[in-house]
This record gives C-alpha cells, structure tokens and sequence, in this order.
C-alpha cells in the first residue's frame, strides 16, 4: 500500500479518495489541488481483509478529512449496466444481501456525474470475498446488488467522521468476465470514467460539512392539488383503466408519473381521446370549447378544476355580463391562463406593467380585471397600479384571486429566505407557483433554485452553505421535500428547524362522479 503524493491547501476541503488497486489510484490520482477541494488518493488494497486493516490505519490519522470517497472497478450484476457506467451507491451489502450502510447524498454525485456526461446511477453496491463471475453474477443480482465489488463494505466501516460515498465503474459483466479480451476492454472503459469522475468528486467534498435545514411552513400540497390527484385516484378505482386526463392533472412530473403507472392516460387535446371515453379535466381548467367538444363526443367528464380556479371563471363571467372589457393578468401558455380565457371570448392578457400600454381596449369603457391564481402577489401589484393607471373604469374582484396556497407559500418563504445562505424550492418547472416561489426569494435577496426533485440539486449551490432554506410548489409531493433533506443530511450532520407563518386546514369536496 502506498500514498499518492499526500497535499493539502490550507482552507481547502479535504477528500480522502481511497482506491483499492494501483490502476484505480492512477485514474483517480495524482493527489493535489482540484478545484474547490485537495484530493488525497490512497490505495488500500485488494479484498476485505486488507481493505479493513487500511480502513483501521487511515481512519486513526488525526484530523478528519472533509469527505471520504470509496472508488474503483466493479462487476456488473444488474441488468443494462456496461462497461464505463458509473455506480454510485445508495445501500452497500454483505455477501449475504444484508445491509450495511445507507448513503442518502448518492443522488446528488449521481446528478453531477450525468452533468459531466457519464453513464451513471444510483444501486446497491455488495462486497464479497472473492472474484465472481459466471453463475455467481445471478445469485447475487437476486439478493438485490447492482454492482460487486471486495472492498466497499470493509472501507465503510470505518469511524471516518465524516460524509462516505461509494463509487464504482464498471469493468465487466455478465459473458464479458473480466480476465477475458473483453473484460479487459473494459476495465480500460471503467478507468477511464474513474477518470473523469474526479471534479465531481471535488464538488462533493466541498458541498459537505454540517448545516442547519430552515424548513418552510406550508409548503407541498394544497386541497386544490389533493383534490384533483384523488379525483384521478378515485375515478381509476371506480370506474377502471384507461382513465383520460387532459393536460396534466397538476403540474408535478411526480405526480403525472405514478398516476400513469396506475392506469390514467395523460392527453394534451380531446383529439387524442376516442369518442366516448370517460375524460378528466385538470386542475387548471377549461374553456367553453373543451366543455362543448366533450359533450359533442358523449365523453362523460369529471371536472377536477381547482374551486379557487372555478371562483376566477364565475368572475369573469358576471364582468362581461354587466357588459365589462375583461382583462387577465397571467402568463401565457399556462393551462390555467388558457382555460379563463376561453371562458370570455375576447379576453385580453396582460403579464408585466409595460403590457397594458399595448392593450387593444378602449381606455375610457368600462373594464375589469382578473388574476391567474399562481401568482406572485408583488407582481400583480405592479400590473394592477398600471392598469388603474390606465383604465377610467376599472373593477376588480371582491377578493384576491391569488390562491391561499400560494400566497401562504410566498409569505413562508418571504419570512425564511433573508436567514438562508441558498434556498431550495421543490417543484417542477412547469409549476407556476413554485416558480413564484423562487422569485420571492430572489427578492428578499437569497439564492435560490428551483429543483424537480434530489437529483437535480448542484453540489455548487451547497457549497459554503450552511443554512438552507427549502420549500415546496403546492404540487410537489411532500416526500420530495423529504427526499432533498435526506439527500442533505447525507453530506453531513444537520440540524432542522421549522419556519412557520401557518398552518391549512382547507379542503374541497370531491366531484359528485367520484364521491
């Protein structure tokens, strides 16, 4: 065994890369300054006995390292892996499929590794005693592993003190073994992407350490979002797969997904649906013309439009009955903006102060106003004062139209964020309101980044951070925001405190075709 030209930088991280071969450390060395952190390589040997004892010996040095990192070559049992993936542990096991460590940051290498063009994934790492291959390869496979290796499990055992990551590349597979020509092919593959994995692994050293977790109160779903994913729940139970959803029933990626796997079929037009299927139309929802088209066909709808929404339809339709100019305040393209407008025909769209300039309306009319209900309530403010500016007669609603939910998840976040070093909003992109919510934040002077869910969090952002802010859209699940806390937790010890401006305890009634 033997030390790859030991560095260190005062102030730099320090990531302590253990490897068990000569060739690992190679492709993984030299030591030295690489970006934000100093990579210190050690080999450690081949095979659980020496792994251990390097582990022992390592671990005893004063001063702990910022990060460690286990990396090197493995066999591949999972199906679809091949030769240059990269593996990035989450759980190791013993021999025997027994775990031993859970290691909740995987995700967030894996996110910076697929960023650097790698082949790489989360799995279950398993170390064994010896080579395996032939038959061996199944009967590990079976206990749940996705890749093999002899020295992880004897690595980790260690009392590093600080965050572990597993990483290993594939180097042969199922009927390309390892001492074969193809095996040997690659492990040159799986050397290779060791090599590239080093600035991931220097991002990952610098994220870690300890950090306080500010968490948002409310934040994830609303009763409009559970209101319309139970519809969907409700009307597969009641009425059986296939179940047609118009748009996404909510704008959640998550959401879309599991409702998918449980047999509804998600369309972007009614075009898409045969005559006569049974259609439910989304939260966000709809105009005159899809209500019509439905009809015209036979489709039985369940209408699972947010009540919140309905509200701002009812609205619009007693402004142009007292004979009013109707003004949206909205962003294009969004579903719900599509839908109020195709409630009045002739309604006009207004997103920023600068459009009411451009409005075809007679100024002097009657006119009234309303809002798409996502959005931030700083920026309809704005647009509001240009159009009272604007317009010699102009109504407005009894009451805001922006939603409970997102005005209680701005003020969360408006009282959290100016504490918060970064913060982390969980929601798709396609989420209005959980894009507000980035924006507030940005207003009250913080970092902040919108995330689909663990994966795509950037260790950079992490780095130097030592109290993160997160919250969620009101349609992201909670278990996202769960996911991201986990994640990291994973990159050190945490400490958690809720930020709280209220609590909910609104719900809707279900529509009557599946109560």
């Amino acid at each position: 065994m033997q030390s790859h030209n030991r560095v260190t930088t005062a102030g730099a991280p320090r990531l302590l890369v253990l490897a068990p071969l000569r060739l690992e450390a190679m492709a993984l060395g030299p030591s030295g300054k690489v970006g934000p952190a100093d990579l210190v390589v050690e080999r450690t040997g081949m095979g659980l006995a020496r792994a251990g004892a390097s582990a022992r010996r390592l671990s005893a040095v004063p001063g702990p390292p910022a990060a460690v990192v286990v990396a090197g070559l493995g066999g591949a049992l999972a199906p679809g892996l091949v030769p240059g993936d990269v593996v990035v542990a989450d759980r190791l096991l013993d021999d025997q499929g027994r775990e031993v460590a859970r290691l909740a940051s995987a995700p967030l290498l894996v996110g910076e590794l697929v960023r650097d063009g790698l082949r790489a994934r989360t799995g279950a790492v398993l170390s064994t005693g010896h080579l395996v291959s032939g038959s061996q390869r199944a009967a590990l496979a079976a206990l749940g592993a996705d890749v093999v290796d002899m020295e992880s499990t004897a690595l980790a055992g260690a009392d590093w003190g600080a965050p572990l990551a597993v990483l290993r590349a594939v180097s042969d597979s199922p009927g390309a073994e390892l001492f074969s020509p193809a095996g040997v092919v690659g492990a040159l593959k799986g050397l290779h992407s060791l090599r590239r994995c080093r600035r991931a692994l220097a991002d990952w050293a610098a994220a870690a350490g300890p950090r306080q977790v500010l968490l948002a109160e409310p934040r994830s779903f609303c009763a409009g979002v559970e209101r319309a994913i139970e519809t969907v729940e409700r009307a597969l139970q009641r009425y059986g797969a296939p179940i047609y959803v118009r748009r996404q029933i909510v704008h959640n990626a998550h959401v879309v997904s599991r409702l998918e796997s449980a047999g509804a079929v998600f369309v972007e037009e009614l075009a898409e649906v045969p005559d006569g299927a049974r259609v439910v139309f989304s939260a966000h929802g709809v105009g005159n013309s899809v209500h019509d088209e439905a009809r015209r066909r036979q489709m039985p709808t369940i209408d699972a439009t947010c009540p919140l929404v309905t509200k701002v339809h009812n609205e619009a339709r007693r402004f142009a009955a007292a004979g009013r100019q109707l003004v949206l305040i909205g962003h294009a393209g969004h579903d719900e903006v599509e839908g109020t407008m195709g409630i009045v025909p002739g309604t006009k769209l207004v997103s920023v102060p600068d459009d009411v300039d451009h409005l075809e309306l007679d100024a002097t009319k009657p006119t009234a106003f309303v809002t798409q209900t996502t959005l931030a309530t700083d920026e309809v403010k704005t647009v509001v004062g240009a159009l009272e500016q604007h317009f010699t007669d102009l109504a407005r609603p009894a009451a805001s139209d922006i939603c409970y939910a997102s005005q209680n998840r701005q003020e969360a976040v408006r009282e959290m964020a100016p504490d918060c070093d970064v913060v982390i909003v969980v929601g798709s992109h396609n989420s209005s309101n959980s894009n507000r919510l980035v924006e507030v934040a940005r207003r009250c002077g913080a970092r902040a980044h919108l995330v689909d869910n663990q994966a795509d969090l950037r260790l950079s952002w992490l780095a130097g951070a030592r109290r993160v802010g997160v919250t969620a859209g009101a349609s992201a699940p909670p278990e996202l925001v769960q996911q991201v806390v986990d994640c990291l937790a994973g990159l050190g010890s945490i400490s958690i405190e809720e930020r709280s401006t209220g609590h909910e305890n609104v719900s809707f009634p279900l529509p009557p075709e599946v109560r």
